[in-house]
């Protein structure tokens, strides 16, 4: 199949390295895929990613040209793009609003093109913009489309029951996602798909039931930002240190709180035990992960008053590589979890925390079972090669399907 995928920014910049493993299986398959990212910031960052540049459309969300093609198609059919306006115009806030009129030159700009690619398929990732702009295009193009819901774009609800009454099917990647989007439209929405993001598994056996380092050293993989908690592992270090068991803990990210992290470690004197790693790139991260260079991976998320986790690749990728991993019961995280695959602690309580760092770090066999069971569970579900074989059923039945699902805006 020739298909298109509408990223946010990926292959470009640091963010959704997670999208990699999928588009490179897609293509080891022998499907076409030409990437369209909505806003192409930034260097390439991450190596795995390089490969697709050759069928990258990396064009910025406003140029000369993206505006020159969008005012042809505007003046070609005025219905259609009044038909457009009008949808777009029943965003429910006005921040909203704003976001969806500034992809409508792109979106204009891409049903033009993929009128010459000839893709058989549209896919875009998030249920926000980019899902907007490809919701444009399909239109403009006739080509059948879908999307990726991931977290926070299900609860920001840009035009979210439109999108799921007009896409061919709408994917969520974890089961609380799809609880959360059916609260929030009013009919069901049709080809709701739980699809997990899925990842290249690897071969490696899970961490032994050794005697460990002491300390043990863990790895934070996330954005520095507010939802992923680092405040609440910092207070865990704190009450570790008073109680002579101290944690290495290397950070793996980069993000807006990266002042005041560095500012609450050097006021709870924590620089002996804390490295700031900044971004790293996935490939080396993954490496790294493979060849257990630490005895756990933690994830400290909370609810904010804005936000909450979804289901968190990185979590995946240290479990596939057989690395212990502890986190917290919010979001969708207790589906990966559960039952033994993980150690999961409230969300917020830097005191269950430390105990639960605690355990790891004078238990090696605790180590080691959450390890294998945790390994067991990322390559029963989360295999690259079972997602993108679904996805591609998905897709293949809506090319077959286009002409009885097609109708206007």
């Amino acid at each position: 199949m020739r298909i298109v995928y509408v990223t946010s920014t990926m292959p470009y910049g640091a963010k959704e390295p997670f999208l990699v493993p999928e588009v490179a299986e897609l293509r080891r398959c022998g499907h076409r895929v030409t990437i369209v990212p909505m806003r192409p910031q930034g260097a390439v960052v991450h190596d795995d990613a390089r490969p697709f540049l050759g069928e990258t459309l990396g064009r910025p969300i406003v140029s000369g040209e993206i505006v020159r093609v969008a005012l042809a198609e505007m003046l070609s059919s005025p219905p259609r793009t009044l038909r457009l306006l009008r949808l777009l115009l029943r965003s429910r806030t006005p921040r909203i609003l704003a976001k969806n009129l500034a992809v409508l030159p792109k979106g204009l700009w891409l049903g033009r093109r993929m009128r010459a690619l000839g893709p058989e398929h549209l896919h875009a990732h998030w249920a926000s913009t980019s899902s907007t702009m490809a919701m444009i295009a399909a239109e403009v193009s006739g080509v059948p489309w879908s999307f990726t819901a991931h977290r926070w774009d299900i609860t920001e609800n840009n035009l979210l029951e439109i999108k799921c009454a007009r896409a061919c099917f709408t994917r969520v990647i974890s089961e609380r996602g799809a609880r959360t989007l059916m609260a929030l439209v009013a009919a069901p929405p049709r080809g709701l798909r739980v699809m997990r993001v899925g990842i290249e598994t690897s071969t490696g056996a899970p961490m032994a039931a050794d005697a460990g380092r002491r300390p043990i050293r863990v790895v934070v993989i996330a954005d520095l930002v507010e939802v992923k908690g680092h405040r609440h592992l910092l207070d865990a270090l704190r009450l570790l240190e008073r109680r002579g068991r101290p944690v290495l803990v290397d950070l793996a990210g980069d993000g807006p709180l990266r002042p005041e992290i560095e500012r609450r470690v050097t006021e709870a004197g924590l620089w002996g035990c804390v490295t700031m790693l900044g971004t790293v790139p996935h490939a080396r991260l993954l490496d790294d992960l493979r060849a257990l260079r630490w005895d756990a991976a933690v994830l400290p998320s909370a609810v904010t008053a804005d936000a909450e986790e979804g289901l968190p690749v990185s979590l995946v990728e240290a479990m596939d590589a057989g690395v212990p991993v502890i986190s917290t019961r919010v979001g969708a995280i207790p589906e990966l979890l559960d039952g033994g695959a993980g150690m999961l602690v409230d969300g917020g309580d830097a005191q269950a925390l430390a105990d639960g760092l605690e355990s790891l770090a004078r238990d090696p066999r605790l180590r080691a079972r959450l390890a294998a069971e945790g390994q067991r569970r990322v390559r029963t579900e989360f295999d690259v090669t079972r997602v993108a074989a679904a996805l591609v059923r998905e897709f293949e039945s809506c090319s077959a399907g286009a002409s009885s699902t097609a109708g206007p805006v």
